[in-house]
């Protein structure tokens, strides 16, 4: 008579990345059952945005799911904007769009590239992680952060964007398009890359669905659900892409989708570029002056050298002046932080940026709820937020997509090998920042 016997598969594994334990009930190689158990990266995320102001609650989604954390910052920024009914600028939405598909595409790029060398196949991951590399550097000159960037504001973004930054992601795109490239070569027809994921962690529609699963695991299973074109925010209502669907629901369906995502995000920055509204055009004759020395004249009262000037910012602050405001803030002065040279050379500029950001201060939603959810890297990323009228949120809910993917898990595990199980779970792509939060 056999006997199964129960594997303990991490937290101390290197595919399961510390953070996650595997149950698994084996015979021999081939997986019976299986559960997940999760919690080992839980930050209180809901709870320590409950005891801020509302504002400062963007750095703290940066940390949810940290490969992809300018869709976070979206996301929630969407909510508190829907609560206070703010209209954003054209400029600002195609920012944010921008900003968006940048940093979906580092999440595929970090979820095909990991998964493969978990697989043995190391030379694709560096590929792709030079890809990576060169969209990093775009973000950064963006953002002014390679990766926690808190670049959204409510009501707005930091800053507007670089002159040379189209230059900078087109240069970015010519390189990525070429890792890709040279990692389809490798991998897509490589009979063993092939073998290990065809048929393999198989999920179909109807359990994708009872399970509330979404992104690039339910579309690899055939359903076309996609935030952006179910429920468009920003502008992609206006742009022009496809939504990658597969047919089988396994590993290689969703190593294909992914990488057809990134080709379609690829399209919509380039949309974006082409349809962004003119930035500010710099009076020739203004003098710029350094923000130190522009705050030291203001303070002695020499306003008369600076209501003609521009501010010199650090390069963390470049794009956030009072030429650029009105393009990528929305124009409600009690919720939108003031232009630098406001901050720079008047103390009421500087009181009222510090009555934004201070505890205890901030900005005042009215009493009310807002749903309002974004794409992200694994699926639908959701916000729900409740206001009581003061200066923090009373209650912040998030729907992080990894979640209800985990939840899944043990579907796709049984049957399997425990070899297969290393490429099952890389497929999830978890990221357990969002799944704990």
């Amino acid at each position: 008579m056999k006997k199964s016997f129960l594997l303990n598969m991490g937290p101390s594994h290197p595919a399961m990345h510390g953070v996650i334990r595997l149950v698994l009930e084996l015979d021999g190689e081939r997986v019976l059952g299986a559960e997940a158990e999760i919690g080992y990266l839980h930050r209180g995320f809901e709870k320590q945005a409950e005891n801020d102001v509302w504002n400062n609650v963007i750095p703290y989604t940066d940390r949810l799911n940290y490969v992809s954390p300018l869709l976070n910052n979206v996301g929630y920024c969407l909510a508190v904007e829907k609560l206070m009914k703010l209209e954003l600028p054209e400029r600002c939405q195609v920012l944010r769009t921008i900003a968006c598909e940048l940093s979906r595409i580092t999440d595929h790029l970090t979820c095909v590239g990991a998964s493969a060398m978990e697989l043995g196949a190391f030379t694709p991951f560096l590929y792709l992680m030079k890809a990576r590399e060169e969209l990093y550097f775009c973000i950064d000159r963006l953002t002014g952060a390679r990766v926690t960037t808190s670049y959204t504001r409510i009501g707005g973004v930091k800053a507007d964007m670089p002159p040379d930054f189209p230059e900078r992601v087109v240069a970015a795109f010519r390189v990525l398009r070429e890792s890709v490239k040279d990692t389809e070569a490798l991998l897509t027809r490589n009979r063993i890359f092939v073998d290990r994921l065809k048929g393999v962690g198989v999920l179909d529609k109807e359990t994708a669905l009872a399970y509330g699963v979404t992104g690039p695991l339910l579309r690899s299973a055939g359903v076309p659900y996609d935030v952006r074109r179910a429920r468009p925010y920003l502008v992609y209502d206006r742009l022009d892409f496809e939504v990658p669907v597969g047919t089988t629901g396994d590993n290689l369906d969703r190593y294909l989708v992914r990488l057809a995502e990134i080709e379609q995000s690829l399209r919509i920055v380039e949309q974006c570029f082409d349809r962004l509204p003119p930035g500010p055009v710099a009076v020739p004759d203004a003098q710029l002056l350094d923000a130190g020395l522009m705050a030291d004249l203001g303070k002695r009262g020499k306003t008369g050298h600076i209501f003609d000037a521009r501010a010199g910012t650090d390069p963390v602050l470049e794009g956030s002046g009072e030429a650029e405001k009105p393009l990528i803030a929305a124009d409600q002065p009690d919720s939108v932080l003031p232009p630098k040279e406001e901050v720079y050379n008047s103390i009421e500029g500087l009181m009222r940026h510090f009555e934004i950001v201070m505890p205890s201060r901030g900005i005042v939603p009215p009493p009310g709820e807002a749903y309002a959810a974004v794409e992200g890297g694994n699926g639908e990323l959701g916000f729900h937020v409740v206001s009581d009228g003061r200066s923090r949120p009373w209650r912040v809910r998030v729907r992080p997509p990894c979640f209800f993917n985990m939840a899944v898990l043990h579907k796709l595990l049984v049957g399997s090998t425990v070899a297969d199980v290393v490429a099952t779970f890389g497929s999830i792509n978890m990221i357990a920042g969002e799944l704990d939060r």
